[in-house]
C-alpha cells in the first residue's frame, strides 16, 4: 500500500465532515481561517520534515511514495497537515453547543 491510498480516508473524512457544515454559519469565515492554517503548517511541515529527512531520523520507500517531493518531503506528508486544519474545525462546529445561557434566561 502506497502512502497516497493511505492518505485517501483521511481526506475522504475531511471532505464529507466539511460539507456538513457547508449550512452552517460562518462557513466562508472558517473556510479563510483553516485555509490560513493549513499553509502555515504546510511551511512548518516543509521545513521540519526536511531537517529531519536531511538527518537521517526516516526515509519513505521510492516505490510507496509519489515522487513529487516538496525539498527532500514527499508531497503526501503534507496532506496530514492539510486536513487537520480543515477536519478539526469542522468536528468542531458539528459537536453539540456547549454554551452555558447568561443568568437571566436560566431562571
Amino acid at each position: 500500500m502506497t502512502y497516497g491510498l493511505i492518505v485517501l480516508p483521511f481526506a475522504a473524512v475531511t471532505v464529507i465532515a466539511v460539507l456538513f457544515t457547508l449550512r452552517r454559519p460562518r462557513f466562508g469565515r472558517r473556510m479563510a481561517a483553516s485555509g490560513i492554517a493549513a499553509a502555515v503548517v504546510v511551511v512548518l511541515t516543509a521545513v521540519f520534515d526536511n531537517v529531519m529527512i536531511a538527518a537521517d531520523l526516516f526515509s519513505y520507500p521510492p516505490d510507496q511514495i509519489s515522487g513529487v517531493r516538496i525539498g527532500l518531503a514527499p508531497i503526501e506528508d503534507f496532506s496530514y497537515a492539510v486536513c487537520a486544519a480543515f477536519l478539526v474545525p469542522a468536528v468542531f462546529t458539528l459537536l453539540p453547543s456547549r454554551r452555558v445561557p447568561p443568568a437571566e434566561e436560566r431562571s
